[in-house]
């Protein structure tokens, strides 16, 4: 089975690349002047998010895409995604496994639930297979997002008593892996880990407490911390949409796929 994996010089990419590289014939989809260096039985095919053309090269004689999600401003990720789904329905990739978000909902406050909403219906419109892989928060990130909302003994977040089922990076990259590897579900897999702890419960574990704040007062703290605009709002939106509870769902969609 010839399989491309985009955001392949990426850490869940290239894991995934990684995974199915020995007994598949992988290729990975890097930007033409990535560093990336692929592992063995991996090769390379230079391609950008932002070129249709060399998209659709890559993509040619693929029987199944794994569509690792771009990053950016909202608007410009909207149209690496259309690019992604254009490219494979032209190539008639037979799959497309794509990373999408628990939370993929053109109506959420969170930016990126809007882009994945969008991407998945786009997808369901292709005319390719597909499988949805949506992934809760990594607990990798929030726990980095956690300790810099840190002041003293404080995080001072504007997630109420909210739940939020992280999920490790690895767990989604084995997931990813899995769904290529079976015909398409046409359906979408939420991959999250056994549990939601409350945010609280999360901050406790860094040994410091939880102190609720606006979501004005924390985006504010970014921008004076010296983050940009549009990471202040995306990071503010998507704790706005774990205080609402958009990530508290429990599966065992991990555990089915992966075998364990």
């Amino acid at each position: 089975m010839r399989i491309a994996v985009t955001g392949a010089s990426g850490r869940v990419g290239g894991r995934v690349a990684e995974l199915l590289a020995p007994e598949h014939d992988v290729v990975a989809l890097v930007r033409p002047a990535s560093p990336y260096t692929p592992p063995p039985g991996v090769t390379v095919a230079p391609a950008d998010y932002a070129d249709p053309a060399s998209l659709r090269a890559a993509l040619d004689g693929v029987d199944t895409l794994v569509f690792v999600s771009s990053d950016g401003h909202a608007a410009t990720v909207m149209l690496h995604h259309a690019n992604v789904v254009a490219a494979a329905a032209d190539a008639r990739v037979g799959h497309v496994v794509a990373l999408s978000g628990l939370d993929a909902d053109v109506e959420s406050p969170f930016c990126y639930a809007v882009t994945n909403g969008h991407t998945e219906r786009l997808l369901e419109a292709s005319g390719c297979g597909y499988s949805l892989a949506r992934a809760s928060v990594y607990t990798e990130f929030f726990r980095s997002l956690v300790r810099g909302a840190r002041r003293g003994d404080e995080v001072r977040l504007p997630a109420g008593d909210a739940r939020v089922s992280l999920v490790a990076r690895a767990d989604v990259a084995r997931s990813l892996a899995a769904l290529a590897l079976r015909p398409p579900s046409g359906t979408h897999h939420d991959l999250t880990g056994p549990a939601a702890p409350a945010v609280a419960e999360v901050v406790a574990a860094e040994g410091a407490r939880h102190v609720e704040v606006t979501l004005a007062e924390y985006v504010a703290a970014l921008l004076d911390g010296g983050e940009t605009s549009w990471w202040a709002h995306a990071y503010g939106t998507m704790l706005e949409s774990i205080r609402l509870g958009r990530w508290a769902t429990v599966s065992d969609e991990v555990a089915t796929l992966t075998g364990g």
